[in-house]
């Protein structure tokens, strides 16, 4: 994400892609069920770009 985007308003289509994200960490095993459930809930309520990057951070750019 571009420096001074983590402040936007983040979209629908950002955050089910943030969700399709967490699901490929949840099938890789890198998610527990427990964590992937409680990442997904706070993705459909992010407010903004910067509330969705961080709910991805630990996993490897390579998911998405």
């Amino acid at each position: 994400m571009p420096a001074g985007d983590e402040a936007v308003r983040a979209s629908d289509a950002e955050r089910e892609e943030t969700v399709r994200q967490l699901q490929r960490g949840l099938t890789q095993g890198r998610l527990t069920v427990d964590e992937f459930d409680e990442r997904v809930r706070a993705a459909y309520a992010a407010r903004t770009r910067g509330d969705l990057a961080e709910l991805t951070a630990d996993l490897p750019r390579s998911l998405w």
